[in-house]
């Protein structure tokens, strides 16, 4: 059975929720799936996952989560190469930051492609001045990700 691995960065756990509720539409779509809440490099690297997902908020001044920093770290001291990697994005933020708008989501999609990971389809961008709960443009998205990546595999 492939594997999914979820990589949450959350400030408030809008991320995380989202993540929760992804779990069943992965599994139903064939994969073992799980939820990393602290994400190191060795999640990535040597048990790197058949497909990935991002789902990582964004500070005001466009920053990481304070749970994300460590890995964000390690990526840039390190610079694995992550040519095997496939992974979806979704970035969530708040519009009314102006340019920090999905600071962390767009910098981390930068450097994944930069190290050699494959992006599949485009990065959703949740705005909190739009959507009151993330969840309800994520799973939607997740669900035409899935499919429109012919990622199923049961």
């Amino acid at each position: 059975m492939p594997t999914l691995k979820i990589f949450v960065g959350t400030m408030y756990g809008g991320a995380l929720d989202v993540a929760e509720q992804a779990v069943p539409m992965f599994e139903a779509a064939g994969y073992k799936t799980s939820v990393l809440e602290q994400p190191t490099l060795q999640d990535l690297t040597v048990e790197q996952p058949d497909l990935a997902l991002f789902c990582v908020s964004t500070t005001g001044s466009g920053d990481f989560p304070g749970n994300f920093v460590p890995l964000v770290r390690a990526l840039d001291e390190r610079s694995p190469a992550l040519t095997g990697l496939r992974y979806g994005l979704i970035a969530m933020g708040d519009s009314s930051y102006g340019e920090t708008f999905c600071g962390a989501g767009r910098r981390l999609d930068e450097i994944l492609q930069g190290l050699g990971a494959v992006r599949l389809g485009e990065r959703l961008e949740v705005d909190a001045m739009e959507t009151f709960m993330a969840d309800d443009a994520a799973l939607p998205w997740i669900e035409e990700w899935l499919d429109a990546e012919q990622l199923k595999v049961s």
